[in-house]
């Protein structure tokens, strides 16, 4: 995306207003906007009167100060986490610290991370009150939450849905401007597509993504993922055609059209689906590189 286009977007951005999107969610938009984030980090805040928060958020002031006065003169149930990268959940202790909310949600994980995302690694300070299972519940007077276990992006991924509105917070798993980055060594390209082959067996009518806007075609965008992803296998296994290559030479192909800022991010998804493709017997590594099987 051009500069131009980036900041045209930024300027109209919502950043700290609580934005009503349905008859039970609204959310707030940090101003945390990075190649990787879109806009910021989307948090969500569903009911009225009794509420849950989803993905509070990186540990920033304005932010939370913007989540307080969101809920003003309201009770906050519980606040859900999708997962514990540094721009969904460091804000989650000290809003509960604020709220006296519960913070429930997916299991710590904290992982050194050597990656190409310095805003994104997980985030020690997760300590949750009670961690969900694949379809545990949580509820207020007119909302009922169900954690959807979906690991791929990162092994302890959740989303949640909201069973009133047939609304799916997708978290980083599907998000609404981009494709999602799988990182190994805790991002696994298998559970990735796994999940997103259970979200289309599920009827959900739109995903509130923590980055991007919501999305009213679920299926096909999910559609769309899957053969996005089949079709960065085929690109693989051509690079691979004329002989050994390495995760950068094939990057550079793949990838040209994209920034190349980006392309350290990129060269782990590749990664990803080179040790999927691998488990498939579809290639292998060799000691400098990596070539068909």
């Amino acid at each position: 995306m051009e500069n131009s286009a980036i900041d045209e977007l930024l300027a109209k951005a919502p950043f700290g207003v609580a934005e009503r999107l349905s008859p039970r969610v609204r959310r707030v938009l940090a101003k945390n906007p990075s190649p990787f984030t879109y806009t910021g980090t989307g948090t969500y805040i569903v009911g009225s009167g009794q509420v849950a928060v989803i993905d509070p958020g990186p540990l920033d002031e304005a932010h939370l100060a913007a989540l307080h006065a969101a809920v003003a003169g309201e009770t906050v149930a519980a606040i859900l986490i999708t997962h514990t990268h540094m721009d969904h959940s460091p804000a989650a202790r000290p809003f509960a610290a604020a709220t006296g909310a519960p913070v429930i949600g997916c299991a710590p994980l904290v992982l050194s991370d050597d990656g190409p995302r310095a805003d994104a690694g997980f985030d020690a300070s997760y300590a949750p009150d009670r961690v969900l299972a694949d379809g545990e519940r949580v509820s207020g007077p007119d909302w009922t939450l169900t954690a959807v276990a979906t690991p791929g992006h990162t092994s302890n991924h959740l989303c949640y849905a909201l069973a009133e509105e047939k609304a799916l917070f997708t978290g980083d798993h599907v998000m609404g401007w981009s494709t999602t980055v799988v990182a190994p060594p805790d991002g696994d390209m298998a559970a990735y597509m796994a999940s997103l082959a259970l979200l289309l067996d599920r009827d959900d009518g739109v995903y509130y993504p923590t980055h991007g806007a919501a999305i009213t075609e679920p299926q096909r965008l999910v559609r769309g993922l899957i053969t996005h992803r089949r079709q960065r296998e085929t690109q693989i296994l051509t690079q691979l055609a004329t002989g050994e290559k390495t995760i950068p030479a094939m990057v550079a192909v793949m990838y040209a059209a994209v920034d190349r800022a980006l392309h350290p991010a990129a060269g782990r998804s590749v990664l990803a689906h080179l040790i999927d493709m691998r488990a498939r017997g579809l290639v292998r590594q060799t000691q400098s590189g990596w070539a068909r099987a």
